[in-house]
């Protein structure tokens, strides 16, 4: 990652160049004053020049030498070409030529979205596939040495994860079960990043985009799967009805007066209608027979 503009930083090596640059200029100016008068020869002009670029390049060397890094940034260090780990935040004074900087790292969690486009799943189908991905910096020693751009490597394997994920899967299950594709590819990126000191956080699907005419289809298909669970369900609550009025009646049939007291039931029941008029009668009685023969006919003329 590029480092990023640090103003205390750059405060305190311009201060520290300020302090070593002018107080050896005034020094170097003054001997230099003091011997042009009594020699003005050509070559003590191309002697005040080149002090002039040692003082400088000393101020630079030595304000270079301190460091401010920030909370979120890390700082990777070399002595004689060989890592000692890394450093920060805060101030550090390193002193040169034996010491180095091999790269300062951006820790803060970082998101970037990959997309796979016409990619075809296990079914043939093609679809574009957009996931966005969270990783943060967890080892800054092996993200600077361990490979040269851990961010370009990390975008390249998520991307070959991604294809190689819908190319498993079926389309439904890219429709339906994204956060379980996401989880499965969250360990494969994780697996291929954590190498080179990168924790991948959290992988999401955004958008899964499937040709029109599929979606019709898919549609379609819903509707009659939906229809078909629809009747199965009917077909299975007739089923389970029919066999508790077979349970029933075997219960009526063999229990003395069972019979009776569903008939007064079915009576109650249809009582409770309106306009009704229930007349209860012997079977073998011809008056009550007379009865219900009238009272059922009054009814009808009404």
């Amino acid at each position: 990652m590029s480092i990023l503009k640090n103003p205390v930083q750059a405060f305190i090596r311009n201060l520290i160049r300020l302090v070593v640059l002018v107080p050896l200029w005034l020094l170097f100016a003054l001997h230099f004053f003091i011997r042009g008068m009594n020699n003005q020869a050509p070559s003590q002009f191309i002697y005040g020049v080149i002090v002039s670029i040692v003082i400088l390049w000393l101020a630079n060397i030595l304000a270079g030498m301190f460091y401010i890094l920030p909370q979120w940034e890390r700082l990777v260090l070399l002595r004689l070409g060989k890592s000692v780990g890394s450093k920060g935040p805060g101030l550090f004074i390193i002193p040169p030529f034996i010491y180095s900087v091999a790269r300062i790292l951006d820790v803060r969690i970082q998101t970037y979205e990959v997309k796979a486009t016409k990619t075809l799943t296990m079914d043939n189908i093609p679809i574009d596939v957009t996931a966005a991905i969270e990783l943060e910096v967890e080892n800054p020693e092996k993200a600077a040495i361990a490979v040269q751009d851990y961010w370009k490597t990390t975008e390249w394997a998520s991307m070959e994860a991604l294809k190689s994920t819908i190319g498993g899967n079926d389309l439904r299950p890219l429709l339906s079960e994204t956060d379980r594709i996401a989880t499965d590819l969250k360990k494969i990126i994780d697996a291929a990043a954590s190498d080179y000191g990168i924790n991948v956080r959290a992988v999401r699907i955004t958008d899964v985009g499937t040709p029109p005419s599929l979606i019709e289809e898919l549609a379609v298909i819903a509707r009659a799967e939906r229809s078909a669970q629809a009747k199965r369900i009917e077909a299975e609550a007739e089923v389970s009805v029919a066999n508790a009025l077979s349970e029933a009646s075997k219960v009526l049939a063999t229990s003395e007066g069972s019979l009776e007291l569903r008939q007064i039931q079915a009576l109650l029941e249809i009582s409770k209608e309106e306009s009704s008029m229930v007349i209860v009668y012997p079977l073998d009685s011809v008056m009550g027979g007379q009865i219900a023969s009238a009272a059922a006919g009054n009814q009808a003329k009404r």
